[in-house]
């Protein structure tokens, strides 16, 4: 019987849909890591979080998902200078005292992913849904040089809601970020309310789910003539950013 001396896993809600498992399993096997595993942590409140630390001793990392980017904070002992800024983790490191640290590796995998995407007419962005990935995506938009407004479903301080979404809204953004849940699957026919016939060939919407592979978001941002691209490429940067995390030190 092997022994599993490097666990790692994903904390998250409802998350029997994830990318991360598959993938990391797959990693393990493909590098002949016979000790390492990947487990999925479900967990219906983050006050549940404790239980996982005390039930497995052998946590060398963690990838953290919707709902708990920015409601796991509490319990880490310390964040890397960027997850401060960001103020969401979607990574946590184990280090040999047993401290754990959160990182956030979303921004990284956001921002090369849509890298080759910007042409210069590309100056101002759109992010809807304000939770921890629409922080870390906002935060990359900075590093870019990419001006960017929230939208959130009742207007705030920090942020517009969906009825002020015009003609002229799509005039001065070119890039439309979809950060909330709406249509990830089994709800696929589901999307954020916005005018969708306003994209145009010179727009680009960005979905960060993945699964489906194409949004009723994309679709019909697609039929309008927009540039698409879901979350799957971003999803694997950020995960390979995190295993670099977790192995180096």
């Amino acid at each position: 019987m092997i022994t599993i001396n490097n666990q790692y896993g994903l904390v998250g809600k409802n998350i029997s849909y994830s990318f991360s498992k598959d993938y990391f399993s797959k990693k393990f096997e493909d590098n002949d890591l016979t000790d390492y595993s990947y487990e999925n942590f479900d967990i219906q409140h983050i006050n549940e979080f404790p239980e996982i630390l005390k039930n497995n001793l052998n946590l060398k990392g963690l990838n953290v998902t919707i709902p708990y980017k920015e409601s796991i904070i509490p319990f880490l002992d310390t964040l890397s200078n960027k997850a401060s800024k960001i103020g969401a983790i979607n990574t946590i490191k184990f280090n040999k005292k047993g401290k754990l640290k959160g990182y956030n590796t979303d921004c990284f995998g956001f921002q090369k992913s849509l890298q080759p995407l910007l042409q210069p007419h590309h100056k101002k962005a759109l992010i809807l849904g304000t939770g921890g990935a629409s922080k870390a995506v906002a935060f990359a938009l900075e590093q870019m040089g990419i001006l960017y407004t929230f939208v959130s479903r009742e207007a705030t301080e920090n942020s517009i809601d969906y009825n002020r979404i015009n003609a002229t809204t799509f005039d001065n953004y070119q890039i439309i970020i979809n950060c909330t849940p709406l249509g990830t699957s089994p709800n696929i026919t589901e999307c954020p309310d916005i005018p969708y016939d306003y994209f145009t060939a010179g727009h680009i919407a960005f979905d960060l789910i993945y699964n489906p592979s194409e949004t009723l978001f994309l679709q019909k941002a697609k039929s309008s003539g927009a540039i698409t691209k879901n979350g799957h490429e971003m999803l694997i940067f950020q995960a390979e950013k995190a295993w670099k995390i977790w192995n180096k030190g």
